[in-house]
């Protein structure tokens, strides 16, 4: 069988992730920016494309990352540029992006780039828990979601989950959110309210502040729901 030529650059994208993996992003120093060739956020994203264990609790952007406290989000614009393309990719309020899969960014391998002085920020695929639109999570399907993220984790090579472990789920608010509510529901007995702390929306990220719950398993029932007043930002795994 003969291959379409149009078809050869995704082809070879998609062999080189499944064989070696998701590579880590870069960064050109004195550019101006921060920025990642296109082929290899291609190759990173087409990683959670191609994975082909159960993630139906799971979502994949591209994160652009602050390295530390100082670097704000606000005005940062996330660009897809090259020869045939340009195109500004909204991010939301934790720098992620949905990733476009284009040919012709492929083909030209365009390049994705801040507007932010070179060093700020790290580029790069960001795998988070989907956000339910009803605002209610029964408890069978946090525990899930969170081994399903462990799991892609482990098969992306991410070596600093070794050893490790699902104990919760945390959600994310802005500081400024004064209704964002979460309450623990479960059968005969009265809903609980789970207290917030201030944090980073991340394990591991350098900018804190917002209004974080943690939802640990060892303290809740086998059966029961989460239920949120508001939309979170995200919803990530704790892994200890």
């Amino acid at each position: 069988m003969r291959l379409s030529p149009i078809l050869l650059p995704f082809l070879l994208a998609a062999v080189l992730a499944l064989c070696c993996g998701p590579a880590p992003a870069q960064t050109r120093d004195g550019a101006g920016a921060d920025w990642v060739e296109y082929r290899q956020a291609y190759r990173q994203m087409i990683w959670f494309e191609k994975y082909g264990k159960p993630k139906q609790f799971l979502q994949n952007h591209f994160r652009v990352r602050a390295r530390d406290k100082s670097a704000a989000l606000d005005g940062v614009r996330l660009t897809l540029s090259g020869k045939a393309i340009q195109q500004n990719l909204a991010l939301d309020p934790l720098g992620r992006a949905v990733f476009p899969f284009s040919k012709a960014a492929f083909d030209d391998n365009a390049e994705l780039t801040v507007n932010a002085r070179a060093g700020q920020f790290q580029l790069g695929p960001w795998v988070s828990i989907v956000t339910r639109a009803d605002g209610i999570y029964a408890l069978a399907d946090l525990r899930t979601a969170c081994d399903q993220l462990l799991a892609y984790l482990r098969s992306a090579e991410q070596r600093w989950v070794a050893g490790k472990a699902c104990v919760g789920v945390q959600f994310t608010y802005p500081r400024t959110d004064a209704d964002a509510d979460l309450q623990l529901r479960r059968p005969g007995a009265a809903p609980a309210a789970i207290a917030w702390h201030e944090g980073p929306a991340f394990a591991g990220d350098a900018v804190t502040g917002f209004k974080v719950f943690a939802v640990r398993f060892a303290a809740l029932p086998e059966a029961g729901q989460i239920v949120t007043r508001n939309t979170p930002l995200a919803i990530a795994a704790l892994i200890e």
